[in-house]
């Protein structure tokens, strides 16, 4: 019940929720692009990550598909997803950018503390404009 609302903060911008291993595979496996985003209960997950998570994706470019992995709910999934970034720091909040399976842009949790939603939303559009146009 704690977190179904912040869930609920990314559903309604059509991320969708991986939940298993499997549901992580069957995502990234799709061609195209993809931005995987690691969500958590922490203050900058709420009150900077999302919101500039759903700024950008108001955007005219975006990815293919979106969807989460929630820390601390769907560990299995988090694991896997970290494993698969095994080159990058595990970090909550975060969101990595995939091209064809393979990831071309991360935000890390630093990345997140030190900027406001405007400018994670503004990050994040960049990079889709790059990676995802």
């Amino acid at each position: 019940m704690l977190i179904a609302p912040m869930r609920q903060d990314l559903a309604r911008y059509g991320v969708e929720e991986t939940r298993t291993p499997q549901d992580v595979d069957r995502v990234l496996a799709e061609p195209g692009t993809v931005l995987m985003i690691t969500n958590s209960v922490c203050g900058c997950a709420a009150g900077k990550a999302r919101p500039g998570i759903g700024m950008a994706l108001q955007g005219a470019i975006r990815p293919d598909r979106t969807a989460t992995v929630f820390a601390g709910a769907d560990e299995a999934a988090v694991a896997h997803l970290r494993g698969i970034l095994s080159d990058v720091p595990p970090s909550s909040p975060s969101m990595a950018l995939f091209k064809d399976g393979k990831p071309v842009f991360i935000v890390h949790r630093r990345d997140v503390e030190m900027r406001d939603p405007f400018q994670i939303a503004s990050m994040l559009t960049e990079a889709f404009k790059q990676h995802c146009a």
